[in-house]
């Protein structure tokens, strides 16, 4: 059994720990004491500290020093609500995760049951480093990022500052960069940068605009409508139970199976196709936007509204070649088995999706998108990104009003 450890002095903390089930917690009061309990006479033993968040300074010193000498030790944060900096910083310094101050017994068991049942994999260095796969790009695609997107921005600085100007001329309210939190390789999230193509207040007229708009929707009608019964809440609030685990029974009922739920009967063959088609929707994209400025409609076209992601290569966000960085509200989708493929490759201004059907002015599909994107991960060598490369410069001005 994993052993269980408190550094802190809070006398409501303490009792609180005295209640977990099946548990002794050995208290501490200060680091070397709580790194003394911490040592193991066996390979396998390991422990959980409840570390008392108390003076920055002190904890970053006792967090610090127990991180470098307790190699079994996994350091759960009790604290109130923290800055970003302040999270970073105590994640920098070691600890492995938080929770609340005030946690009850119930929540404190249930994250301790929750490393429990994970021992293996939370504490075993060389196991963790098996199960989970990350994507390193290799040194040659950095390298050639790194020069190719500074000389491209050297290069190309006067259509930058002509197009910086244009936009604060057309809409001086909006900033001239379009800052938006995209999810690359790894499932890392970034700030994605793009020249603004849109009016200042078109986040808030998302909402407004019609599925019909979306290219990548697939829009079907019902071919047996005969055999759905269909919610009094709707498609939407039926698949929003369905996301928040609503359980439902089933019953079968003209040999179709019905799924039966608090407030819902819908037939299962229907429930699976708007299951499936809000999947292959995730990707998002509008046909004659109303919202895009005049300018916007121009660097779209040619493609010039993408410039500014030349300084996020150079950062190393994405690469100049690679599967285009989502938005959080399409990666959420992507999670399955068959998508994730997708994240494990390079992020990048151009990919293969692109030039096979971007240039030639044809709508895709959602699901060869991500086909697409798969293939560029297997795939993907120096060659291939130079032909990617050439390729992009043809398909350059889109025909598509996007």
């Amino acid at each position: 059994m994993i052993g269980v450890i408190y550094l802190g002095n809070n006398p409501q903390t303490e009792e609180r720990l005295k209640y977990l089930p099946g548990r002794q917690v050995k208290m501490t009061r200060n680091y070397k004491e709580a790194a003394t309990a911490c040592i193991s006479h066996f390979d396998n033993e390991h422990f959980i500290l409840f570390y008392e968040k108390n003076i920055r300074a002190e904890d970053v010193t006792a967090i610090t020093y127990l991180r470098k000498n307790c190699k079994n030790v996994y350091i759960i944060l009790l604290t109130s609500k923290m800055s970003e900096e302040e999270r970073h910083i105590y994640q920098q310094c070691g600890i492995n995760d938080t929770l609340d101050i005030n946690a009850s017994v119930t929540e404190l068991n249930k994250k301790l049951q929750f490393i429990s049942d994970r021992e293996s994999i939370l504490f075993d260095n060389n196991m963790s480093k098996q199960k989970i796969l990350r994507f390193k790009i290799p040194l040659w695609k950095r390298s050639f990022d790194i020069f190719f997107s500074a000389l491209a921005i050297i290069v190309l600085s006067p259509i930058l500052i002509i197009t910086a100007i244009a936009i604060k001329i057309e809409d001086p309210k909006g900033p001239i960069l379009y800052k938006s939190k995209r999810v690359g390789t790894n499932y890392t999230i970034f700030d994605f940068l793009k020249f603004r193509s849109m009016y200042s207040d078109a986040d808030q007229r998302l909402k407004e605009l019609s599925k019909s708009n979306n290219q990548y929707a697939e829009h079907k009608e019902d071919e047996n409508p005969k055999t759905v019964i269909t919610s009094p809440l709707g498609d939407e609030a039926e698949q929003q139970m369905y996301d928040m685990g609503m359980e439902s029974e089933m019953m079968i009922s003209d040999d179709e199976v019905m799924l039966v739920g608090d407030d819902f009967v819908v037939s299962e063959t229907d429930f699976n196709k708007q299951k499936e088609e809000d999947i292959n929707n995730a990707f998002v994209k509008i046909e004659n936007d109303p919202r895009i400025t005049k300018v916007g409609h121009f660097i779209r076209k040619t493609s010039i509204d993408e410039l500014p992601q030349l300084f996020n290569i150079l950062r190393g966000d994405m690469s100049i070649v690679g599967n285009r960085p989502l938005p959080l509200y399409e990666a959420e989708k992507l999670t399955a088995d068959s998508s994730i493929d997708r994240f494990m490759a390079p992020a990048g201004l151009t990919g293969l999706w692109q030039v096979e059907e971007r240039g030639k002015g044809g709508a895709m599909s959602a699901e060869e998108r991500k086909q697409l994107d798969i293939l560029y991960g297997q795939t993907y060598n120096f060659a291939l990104d130079m032909k990617i490369i050439w390729r992009t410069l043809f398909a350059f001005i889109q025909d598509e009003n996007v």
